[in-house]
């Protein structure tokens, strides 16, 4: 609860900039959209720690991009009325109930 809390807190700063400069806060799709760069910017930092990509502080970068795409993540399922938390352990337990009810075939 206290990522999501502070990455609401950090969105509703946004919010008032954004208002600011534009006149009206990011849309869900605009910020989608930014999430989706910063997923692929994610991907060539992982590229260059598993050593495919040259990348100059790369895992400070890393660390970086995780937090970008997870607040992304949270504000999203704000917007759209998700319990980020819940669903999460959701899907979490219906996979594990997948993975103990089909085992690897030996």
């Amino acid at each position: 609860q206290k990522i999501t809390d502070r990455a609401l807190q950090v969105r509703r700063l946004y919010e008032e900039k954004e208002n600011e400069l534009y006149g009206s806060p990011r849309t869900s799709e605009e910020i989608v959209t930014g999430f989706l760069g910063d997923a692929s910017n994610l991907g060539k930092l992982i590229d260059a720690e598993n050593g495919k990509r040259k990348i100059l502080n790369s895992k400070a970068m890393l660390e970086h991009q995780f937090a970008n795409c997870l607040w992304s993540m949270i504000v999203l399922a704000n917007i759209h009325g998700v319990d980020l938390e819940k669903s999460f352990f959701i899907e979490m337990d219906r996979l594990e109930t997948h993975l103990l009810e089909n085992p690897p075939e030996s």
